[in-house]
This record gives structure tokens, C-alpha cells and sequence, in this order.
């Protein structure tokens, strides 16, 4: 079931390129100055992602290869105290990829000792999303793009502190 479902995924892949392009190429035949216009902006807006989409994958890179669940489990424990909020705040910012990537992961902390509260503040602050954050200061400016960026911070660690408090292990 498993190989079927691979293999039905990789020839998707291989009609999803191409279906776009024709949808461009339709797009152009129909309205090439709109077509034009669209394609430069698409440039304009992954050159300015460009370089902090490679930072950004550098330094996943460099976590994914460092850390471990145990190593990490240790540090996110019942005494972890701020330092715990603190890689699960910066750890849940920086994580990117589809969710259920990660729940191996962190069912992997919490059978290491990881506390419940810390992984649903990292699951939270997953929203704060550093690869669209150019293009959410271009759109809405730094104060809106800050302030919701901390609200999601705060509301992620309330979250966990609720967590915490309800004690469901």
C-alpha cells in the first residue's frame, strides 16, 4: 500500500509542473501585459525571499543535523524552567514543512520526558512562518507584522503554561 501510494504521488508530481504551465501559457495567449506583469512581480518577490529562504534552510539544516530527540528531551523536562520555553518558542519558529513531519519527532521528546505544555507552545508558534516574513512586511508593514508575530508567541506559551496546568499524560 505504502510503495502504491509513493509511486502515485511521484507521477502527480510529474503532471503538476506542466499543468501549470500550460495555465501560464493560456494566462499569456489570453492577456500577455497582465501575464508579463504577474511573471515580474513573481521575480521581484523571490529575489527578496531568495536569501532568507537560504538562511532559513541552512539553519534547519544545521538543527536537523545536530540535534537529536533525546539530547533535545533532556533540556524540555519537568525542570527546564524559561531555557524550555525558550527552545520551544525558537525551535517551533524555525521548524517548517508539513505538521505531521514533526509528530514523530515530538511524540519521540514526550516518550523522552519532554513536558506536554513545551511541545504545544513549539506545535503553536509553528504559525510564525520566517520564509513569508518579507513578503508579510511588504504587504502589512514591521508593526502589524511584529505585533501579530509576538501575539502568536505569547498565546503559544499560554497555551503550553495551560497545558501545564491540566496534567494529561
Amino acid at each position: 500500500m505504502k510503495k502504491q501510494k509513493e509511486a502515485s504521488s511521484k507521477i502527480s508530481g510529474k503532471y503538476f509542473l506542466p499543468i501549470v504551465l500550460l495555465i501560464y501559457l493560456l494566462f499569456y495567449l489570453s492577456t500577455p501585459e497582465a501575464a508579463e506583469e504577474a511573471f515580474q512581480k513573481s521575480i521581484h518577490i523571490l529575489l527578496k525571499l531568495l536569501p532568507i529562504l537560504m538562511v532559513v534552510i541552512l539553519l534547519l539544516g544545521t538543527f536537523n543535523y545536530f540535534f537529536r530527540p533525546r539530547a533535545i528531551a533532556k533540556h524540555l523536562g519537568e525542570e527546564s524552567g524559561v531555557r524550555g520555553w525558550m527552545i520551544a518558542v525558537v525551535g517551533g519558529i524555525l521548524s517548517h514543512g508539513p505538521s505531521f513531519v514533526w509528530y514523530q519527532m515530538l511524540s519521540d521528546l514526550r516518550s523522552h520526558g519532554a513536558r506536554d505544555g513545551l511541545i504545544v507552545t513549539f506545535i503553536y508558534v509553528r504559525a510564525v512562518k520566517l520564509p513569508w516574513m518579507p513578503v508579510m512586511i511588504d504587504y502589512f508593514g514591521w508593526l502589524f507584522t511584529m505585533v501579530v508575530t509576538l501575539a502568536l508567541i505569547i498565546a503559544g506559551v499560554v497555551q503550553g503554561m495551560i497545558m501545564d496546568r491540566l496534567e494529561v499524560r
